[in-house]
């Protein structure tokens, strides 16, 4: 029996956590927590909408340089997300066609890179 693994909760190193979260929700993702533990350390957990994985930011969550985490996204349509990030402000790439599926790019304020991929089909679901 292969025990099922998921993905729970990716870092992102930024350099100014209200900054990073007002963007985050800005582009849809859901403020789940944000807690400060103690001096030091403030933990906020933010969700894409429809992701069972999260992203986390504040302080003293990770010792990564801002700037230079890239993740990837699935979306169901690379070109309504683009006019999502768009109508919102954010600078996005032109849906970038690739036989393995349609991508569109962008950056937080800190230059974090987001991919977002839409596919036709996944084999897994």
């Amino acid at each position: 029996m292969t025990a099922t693994w998921k993905i729970e909760l990716i870092p992102v190193p930024v350099t100014d956590v209200d900054r990073a979260k007002a963007f985050y929700e800005q582009i849809g993702f859901n403020a789940d927590h944000d807690y400060k533990v103690h001096d030091g350390l403030r933990f906020v957990q933010l969700t894409p909408p429809g992701s069972a994985c999260s992203i986390v930011l504040g302080e003293g969550i990770t010792e990564k340089t801002p700037g230079t985490q890239e993740i990837q996204i699935v979306v169901a349509d690379a070109h309504a997300a683009r006019k999502q990030l768009a109508d919102v402000g954010v600078e996005a790439s032109d849906v970038d066609a690739q036989p393995w599926g349609n991508f569109v790019h962008f950056q937080d304020p800190d230059g974090n890179k987001w991919s977002l991929q839409a596919l036709e089909s996944r084999p897994n679901g």
